[in-house]
């Protein structure tokens, strides 16, 4: 059965935070705008991460703002300079919901939840009469025509202008694929291979450990790698290694560090609050007829996991001396294996290369290609930083369209 070729405007494959934000800018300047996901509903990504408290974006200053995108850090510099958190928290309060500002200074929702939002952010699309098909799977093209798979058969969309905002290869499950790789690399696109980001680690554990600790978390510590500053946060140990907040803000150096040497080591700071003399001092006392285990809870504080992890990663003469074992639990060195894969990540890495693109992420060899959120090369820690570029790139995008097509009139 043929279908008639739909010519919209805009079309925006991906209706996660970036599209719906391109999409939006579209409409606002009067322009037909559809959008296309392969999902069954639309920002599925967006609801998984308000789960345990939406966090669209972080309070902290401007420049270490930018500074948390590391490599990427003066591509992203523009898109945040024309909608930042500030443009973001503004945003979200013109949709109706209050937002309020943590301890952390992490920005959240009043109520914490995405789904307020989206609804909210859905009524306003409505109301400038965005159009929304989903169940629509991107396959390609065909002449100039966007080819889709839908449950009505193969449909071909002609727009004026196409905005990819497709995500990069994490939660498959909820739409991110990263199969449009194989798309742009059919018109000569090369695209910086997705990587796993904000990511758990492969650690060798023992048996002992595996069965007693897995699934238990390791709070009130620090970390770092060699040549990297100290984090700190919480882990959580797992049947394969390590995941955890801590841990994710290092996942991008551990990363590049095994890529490169072969080899990374996390050293944990499990008394953040002691000094490794005081711990000393502590831990020589008279030790009696208490045992070890006893005499590292009394005097040091540690205890469960944290003295599982210190027994996993020395040996019987460091736990006898004193000054060894202070040392060990302020640098406890942990040999990290491989990221976990990058279905389990919560982000990529990798993606179109900035170099490629115009500064409205405008594909430079393909006109009136455009290309936002999480496709794009970067990277960013968790803490509101990802959203934050993913709707910034949306806006960038978006503009980008408006500015091309008022060229070509």
């Amino acid at each position: 059965m043929s279908h008639p070729l739909l010519q919209p405007d805009v079309a925006v494959i991906g209706a996660g935070p970036a599209g719906l934000m391109a999409a939006e800018v579209c409409a606002r300047a009067g322009l037909q705008v559809m959008v296309f996901d392969a999902m069954p509903s639309v920002g599925r990504k967006l609801l998984r991460a308000g789960i345990g408290g939406l966090n669209i974006t972080h309070g902290e200053a401007f420049e270490p703002f930018v500074g948390r995108y590391g490599s990427a850090r003066d591509q992203v510099r523009p898109l945040l300079e024309r909608f930042g958190p500030a443009q973001l928290i503004e945003w979200v309060h013109g949709l109706g919901i209050d937002t309020f500002t943590g301890s952390s200074q992490r920005v959240f929702p009043v109520g914490g939840k995405a789904a307020p939002l989206l609804r909210a952010w859905l009524k306003r699309l409505r109301s400038l009469d965005v159009q929304i098909q989903v169940r629509w799977r991107w396959t390609g093209w065909q002449d100039d025509a966007l080819c889709f798979a839908t449950p009505a058969g193969e449909q071909r969309v002609q727009p004026r202008a196409t905005v990819l905002a497709l995500g990069g290869a994490s939660w498959p499950q909820l739409g991110s694929t990263g199969q449009w790789v194989t798309l742009l690399a059919a018109r000569d696109i090369d695209v910086a291979p997705l990587q796993p980001s904000n990511c758990g680690f492969a650690v060798d554990w023992s048996e002992h450990l595996r069965e007693r600790f897995a699934r238990q978390p390791v709070k009130a510590v620090r970390a770092r790698l060699d040549h990297t500053d100290w984090h700190s946060g919480e882990l959580m140990v797992t049947e394969q290694g390590l995941e955890g907040g801590l841990l994710y803000a290092l996942s991008a150096a551990a990363r590049d560090q095994l890529a490169q040497q072969g080899s990374a080591t996390l050293w944990l700071d499990l008394s953040p609050d002691r000094t490794q003399s005081a711990l000393q001092q502590r831990l020589a006392q008279p030790q009696g007829s208490r045992s070890l285990a006893k005499h590292l809870k009394d005097k040091a504080g540690i205890d469960g996991i944290k003295a599982g992890l210190l027994r996993e990663f020395t040996d019987a003469a460091t736990l006898r001396d004193p000054a060894a074992l202070a040392a060990a639990i302020k640098q406890l060195p942990v040999p990290l294996g491989p990221p976990f894969p990058i279905a389990k990540a919560i982000s990529s890495a990798g993606g179109v290369r900035f170099a490629d693109l115009s500064e409205d992420l405008m594909l430079k060899a393909i006109p009136g290609l455009f290309c936002a959120g999480e496709m794009l090369d970067w990277e960013a820690p968790t803490g509101g930083y990802l959203l934050t570029a993913c709707f910034a790139s949306g806006v960038v995008a978006g503009e980008g369209v408006i500015r091309q097509l008022q060229a070509w009139a």
